[in-house]
C-alpha cells in the first residue's frame, strides 16, 4: 500500500524487473522482435487530446478520445514497417481501449486479443502497483516463440520501458528466465 503517496517511476520499474537498459541500436530492433524471448509495448497511434472524457465506456467508443484520421493511417504505417522489417504475422495483445484496439487491427498483422492487463491504469497508486504486478507475472508466462506485440498506453509503457513513448512508438524489450524484462530498442514511426 502506498497510502496515497506518488508513485516513482523506479518505484513503477522495480516491479516490472528493472533496471532497463538499453542495449541495441534501433537497427536491431527488428532483429531483436524476431528472436525468443522478446516482444514489444506499442504505444497506440495519434488520437487527439490527453484524457478521456468523464463518463466514458470501455464498450463505447463514441464516449472516449479515438484515433484521428492521422492516427489511422498512422496505424496502417505501422504494420506496414513491420512487413518492410520481416514481420508480417505476429500474436497480439490490447489493451481493451478502442484506440489501442483500432491502432492493432488497422496494423493487419495478425488476430487482436484483448487484455486487460494492458489497459490504462489512471493516476491511482494502489491500482497502478497492483496491475503491474499482475501485469508482469502475465508477460512472465507468455509464450515468446513468434513476434509479440502488446498495444497499450503511455503509462503502461513509461513503467515497463521506464521512458515515455511517443503515439506509434515500438519499445522491444528482451525477457529474461525471471521475467524481467530490458529494453532492446526503440523505433519511432510517423
Amino acid at each position: 500500500m502506498t497510502n496515497g503517496a506518488p508513485i516513482s517511476r523506479r518505484s513503477l520499474g522495480a516491479l516490472l524487473g528493472a533496471p532497463f537498459v538499453a542495449s541495441a541500436a534501433a537497427t536491431g530492433v527488428w532483429s531483436a522482435l524476431r528472436t525468443p524471448d522478446h516482444l514489444a509495448l506499442i504505444r497506440h497511434a495519434a488520437a487527439p487530446g490527453t484524457l478521456d472524457p468523464p463518463g466514458f465506456r470501455l464498450d463505447d467508443c463514441s464516449t472516449q478520445r479515438n484515433l484521428s484520421d492521422g492516427g489511422r493511417a498512422q496505424a496502417i504505417r505501422m504494420g506496414d514497417l513491420f512487413r518492410a522489417n520481416g514481420i508480417s504475422a505476429a500474436r497480439i495483445y490490447s489493451s481493451q481501449w478502442c484506440r489501442c484496439l483500432d491502432t492493432a487491427t488497422l496494423m493487419k498483422l495478425g488476430d487482436v486479443t484483448p487484455q486487460s492487463l494492458l489497459n490504462y491504469f489512471g493516476r491511482d497508486p494502489d491500482r497502478t502497483l497492483k496491475q503491474l504486478a499482475d501485469l508482469r507475472a502475465w508477460i512472465a508466462g507468455l509464450e515468446l516463440g513468434q513476434p509479440t506485440l502488446l498495444m497499450t498506453h503511455q503509462l503502461v509503457i513509461a513503467a515497463a520501458a521506464q521512458g515515455p513513448a511517443d503515439d506509434g512508438e515500438i519499445v522491444v524489450v528482451r525477457r529474461d528466465a525471471g521475467g524481467r524484462l530490458t529494453v532492446q530498442g526503440r523505433q519511432p514511426t510517423a
